[in-house]
């Protein structure tokens, strides 16, 4: 594993946001989900998220994720990606978000 710097960690911007909006992406190749985040002072943001193996669009409004929100935009089949959310993958290979434990103001960076 090739190890990193404090310098280079803190290049990745991580932020809490809030799934405001979310519906299916049937134009995507693999299954995914549209969904729309607030980010707090980073504004009102679009992903693309393959995250239906465990999740609901009605189970996603409202969720607290954590974002990557430096990454340059990604068209996906017509969509424009803005920000990477994140998560892990179980077991079985479906992704298990990247979640605050408790309610933190959407914008909050990752420390």
């Amino acid at each position: 594993m090739e190890q990193i710097t404090w310098s280079d960690f803190e290049k990745v911007v991580l932020v809490a946001g809030t799934i405001v909006e979310a519906a299916e992406f049937p134009e995507a190749i693999k299954p995914a989900y549209r969904l729309t985040i607030d980010l707090g002072s980073y504004g009102l943001k679009q992903s693309s998220a393959q995250i239906t193996r465990r999740y609901s669009p009605d189970l996603l409004i409202g969720k607290q994720v954590i974002c990557v929100v430096n990454f340059p935009p990604k068209k996906i089949a017509g969509f424009v990606s803005e920000v990477l959310v994140t998560g892990l993958y179980d077991d079985e290979g479906a992704v298990v978000l990247a979640i605050p434990d408790s309610k933190i103001s959407n914008g909050s960076r990752l420390c």
